[in-house]
């Protein structure tokens, strides 16, 4: 994993010293809390509904053992007791007081952490593919990229103050894992027809008022342009996008009021003045950036484990867990393992300092000290001897995190909503709850299979609820909370945005909907091997309308 230089930690402590001194000035009367709000959001902490929120980064969502440790720490320390993992692969703590961030994140520092760019109108953390190095189907590991945007955007003066946030997603195979198409800029590594690494590009993607897919500007860019056209992207944005309203700023506006062809134009003008520039990426850099993400000492191992083949036929439920959470490795006697924080009832994201500490055991232990967050708001143990998967089993099993629902109608993405958030309409996180309680049955989850639902507590769509197979939006109507439920959406590489149903339903009737959604999907699904999504597609809505609200 990369491994911050001198540079990097200079610099975050320097930030911190910096803020440290603002927040005693705010604590002090000398700064309103207008004026310390651009300060604030420098530094990633938020001002929510009842408390100071902070949202720390984890770049590409990679982090060790000792991170998590020192995430735990901190929950256990300036929090409640538990932090909260986002669909930006980022964790959030809701709780902290202002006097105690300086001293937290110092913490953090401790461990090459920190929360900057983690809000703002600025570039965020740079996502990525959770199961980047270790994926049997990867071209190539998106992670070096990712740290290549990383230090290229990190304070950048020309980018620090965009239009609006400013969010890239790299993935490293066609299968897309990291929904680069629903990101400002998205990109797939690939390869061209001589076998020469490059990408392809995708801009003005989103969610949130206005959901739009990205649009494909470079079916293959050289790897050495790559900052020379992503800089080319972002200053046509800079100095196009528009200020004077917040809810059509984003670069997906600008895509769109412009159209894709004359925009890409525009991209390509700007891109030539730059390719032949200081922003062309040396080979060299390249090789040794990514070489901070080789994989670990992986031994060689024979392709199947008489161990594993025998626990799976000994426990039935153990194998349905194998069937859900783990996933091909690129390395022969090995496999990815999803730690689902979807138990059923639970909270989606949350997980306790317990649990953290005891993921990172586990991680040190079996998983080569190494994890990682997904956008789905689950973990991620990318590297495990399949002779060491009952034992990691066994571990998860102790803490209450064995669910074996990855993909299926449990694991569930869900914004934090009206508990906590200031802009939420309506409450997410009882929904969730509610719904996992209803098709908390694992059998039942294996008839239904895989099955997406994503709920936001506004729309301003951080549960993601416009990709969801089902997502569900809280609205507000006559001071009562309502949940409008859409189909259809996808985050994957045939990304699709959901379609309204119709009316919208209270929080008494929304998990009733759901399953009346689902009975009838399963009631005309071909076969057990046509998911729900494929469902959808093939039948239209209206089948599914009728079962809601009768004959039209």
């Amino acid at each position: 994993m990369y491994r911050y230089d001198e540079f990097d930690q200079s610099f975050v402590e320097a930030r911190l010293e910096q803020f440290r001194g603002q927040v005693a000035r705010r604590l002090a009367g000398e700064l309103s809390e207008d004026e310390f709000k651009p300060l604030r959001l420098m530094n990633g902490v938020y001002l929510q509904l009842h408390a100071y929120m902070l949202r720390v980064a984890i770049p590409y969502g990679t982090l060790s053992g000792r991170q998590m440790r020192m995430l735990a720490h901190v929950a256990r320390t300036y929090d409640r007791g538990y932090g909260h993992f986002t669909t930006r692969q980022n964790i959030q703590y809701n709780w902290p007081r202002l006097v105690d961030i300086p001293d937290l994140l110092a913490d953090l520092a401790k461990v090459e952490m920190h929360a900057i760019q983690t809000s703002g109108n600025c570039i965020r953390n740079v996502t990525a593919d959770h199961l980047a190095g270790a994926a049997a189907d990867e071209v190539a590991d998106p992670r070096p990229y990712a740290e290549i945007l990383r230090q290229w955007s990190s304070i950048h003066p020309e980018f620090s103050f965009l239009p609006r946030k400013f969010k890239i997603a790299v993935t490293g195979s066609a299968r897309d894992r990291a929904a680069i198409q629903t990101h400002d800029i998205g990109l797939q590594v690939k390869r061209d027809e001589n076998g020469v690494l490059g990408f392809a590009v995708w801009i003005g993607g989103g969610q949130g008022r206005t959901p739009m897919i990205a649009k494909k500007v470079r079916e293959f860019l050289p790897e050495e342009d790559l900052l020379s056209y992503v800089t080319a992207i972002l200053r046509v944005y800079n100095l196009s996008g528009r200020r004077d309203n917040k809810y059509k700023a984003r670069i997906k506006i600008l895509v769109h009021e412009t159209g894709t062809e004359e925009l890409k134009a525009e991209i390509e003008r700007e891109f030539e003045a730059l390719k032949e520039s200081e922003l062309k990426l040396p080979d060299e850099d390249i090789r040794k950036i990514a070489g901070y993400f080789a994989l670990p000492g992986l031994a060689e191992r024979p392709a199947r484990s008489e161990g594993f083949d025998r626990a799976r036929g000994e426990n039935p439920v153990f194998a349905a867990w194998v069937e859900r959470n783990v996933e091909a490795h690129k390395v022969p006697g090995h496999a990815s393992v999803t730690i689902s924080l979807k138990p059923i009832g639970g909270v989606p994201g949350d997980a306790s300092a317990e649990q953290m500490d005891a993921i990172a055991e586990i991680a040190e232990k079996w998983g080569h000290d190494e994890l990682r967050v997904s956008h789905e708001q689950n973990l991620i143990l990318p590297h495990v001897a399949l002779d060491d998967l009952a034992a990691v089993y066994a571990a998860l099993v102790e803490i209450g995190l064995a669910d074996g629902n990855a993909g299926l109608i449990t694991d569930i993405i869900a914004c934090p909503g009206l508990d906590y958030c200031a802009l939420a309409n309506a409450r997410s996180i009882p929904i969730a709850q509610g719904l996992s309680n209803r098709f908390g049955d694992p059998e039942r989850q294996r008839q239904i299979g895989e099955l997406k639902i994503k709920i936001s507590g506004c729309i301003n769509a951080c549960g993601h609820h416009h990709v969801g197979h089902i997502g569900i939006l809280g609205v507000e109507k006559k001071g009562q909370e309502f949940y409008q439920i859409t189909l259809g959406g996808s985050g994957d590489e045939n990304t699709s945005i959901g379609e309204i149903i119709g009316r919208g339903f209270s929080s008494e009737e929304v998990v009733d909907a759901v399953e009346t959604l689902v009975d009838r999907y399963l009631d005309l699904r071909l076969d057990r091997e046509e998911n729900f999504l494929s469902a959808y597609r093939r039948l239209g809505q209206e089948p599914f309308k009728e079962a809601l609200y009768g004959a039209s």
